[in-house]
Formats: C-alpha cells, structure tokens, sequence
C-alpha cells in the first residue's frame, strides 16, 4: 500500500445516491415550477449539505425554500433508508478486500443515521466500525472545506498527508485536495458523465480512477 490510511466520500462513492437523489430533486422543483434536468441538479447541488444546500436550492429558486419542501425531502429520504440504495459498482469488493488492519474512515456530507443506515444495507458496517464521520456533526465547516477529512485522519492517528481520499463531487474534491491528502476522483457512479473527471482534476485531484479496479491499482 502507497497509504497509510484510506478516507472514503459516502454518497456516489459507495452508495450510488447521487443520481436518486438529484433526480428527485430535479423532479420536485420543476414540478414547482422551476424546470431543471438531473444533470444540472448535479452540478448545482452535488455534494453540498446543511445550510450551503439549502442556501444554493433558494439561490436556483430566486425565493425562500417552499413550504413542503423539507416535508418531500424527508419522505424521499424515509424511503431510502428503508429499501436501501445499491452500492456504486465495485464498492463492496473493494472495501472488503482492503487489508483489514489499514486504518479507513468515512468523512460525508451526510448524517451518520444516513450513513449507518445504508451500510447496513450494503453489509458493510463493521468495515467502519465507529469511524463514520458526517460534516454535519462532527465539525463547524463541512465541505468544501477541508476540515472534516482532517478530522478523519485526527481520528485514525494517521497524518493527512499520508492518507488517501476517494472523491467523486466538485464540492468534496475541493475539500480534499485543500487538507493536503493524495486524492483520486472516483468517477464510478451513474452521476459522472462526460467531462466530470476533467471537472475534477482542473479541481486538483492528483488521479482519477473509472472504476474500483482502477483505484486497486492506484493505491498498490
């Protein structure tokens, strides 16, 4: 292993939700009268949480967050936590076949509710043990700042600039990169369409990987 430890983005990295999830989005606010495709969901409101995406949706909006809106979201979610969302393709054989004593963590956009819930479903709880870490709980400053990947690799003992970070937003890419660890652009999810890996290394990330075979190698 080139690393010393691994940090793992959640959503469009193990858990395919960042197409589900902006397509419902997208779904919602035309019905509410603003038209968008998921693809420019995606690139609004990719990776974004908390008030930065709350503060971008009223941004497209030109007007406060609509009434029912936290009230759709909420069941969206309820759903998802409850069927479960399939993993992005590779995820689960690649995190199972990581030397069990290399120090991982999850550092998310997400709540740990969230998180725990769909490792759950994908059978990869114990993989992480207590070491999920959500931007929404764990720090002051989610991304894209860089604080809650080095509060990951606080947590692991592990200093950032020995860490590797699989990425996959522009939001959490630029997070990564700032904290001073080797990043890989993930760009395995049904979400990353042409040009996303150039959006991403114009963002700075030192490798980009199309799949978990492809990271396999990168971090030999």
């Amino acid at each position: 292993m080139r690393f010393d430890a691994i940090l793992f983005d959640f959503d469009g990295v193990l858990l395919e939700s960042e197409w589900a999830g902006n397509r419902h989005l997208a779904d919602y606010l035309t019905a509410s009268g603003h038209p968008i495709g998921t693809e420019e969901a995606m690139a609004r409101f990719m990776g974004r949480a908390g008030k930065d995406f709350l503060d971008q949706v009223e941004a497209f909006l030109g007007r406060p967050i609509p009434a029912d809106f936290h009230e759709a979201r909420a069941a969206e979610d309820a759903q998802a936590v409850a069927e479960g969302i399939v993993e992005v393709a590779g995820a689960v054989a690649f995190v199972r076949a990581l030397p069990p004593e290399l120090p991982r963590a999850i550092a998310s956009s997400s709540s740990t509710r969230w998180i725990t819930a769909h490792l759950d479903h994908l059978g990869l709880r114990d993989a992480f043990g207590d070491k999920i870490f959500s931007g929404r709980e764990h720090v002051a400053r989610g991304k894209p700042a860089p604080d809650l990947y080095l509060y990951a690799a606080k947590a692991l003992g592990v200093p950032i600039e020995r860490c590797v970070i699989l990425e996959d937003s522009p939001v959490g890419a630029t997070g990564a990169v700032a904290s001073g660890a080797h990043v890989i652009g993930l760009c395995a999810g049904q979400h990353c369409g042409v040009g996303h890996p150039d959006v991403l290394r114009a963002i700075g990330v030192q490798d980009i990987a199309a799949d978990y075979a492809e990271v396999a190698r990168l971090i030999a």
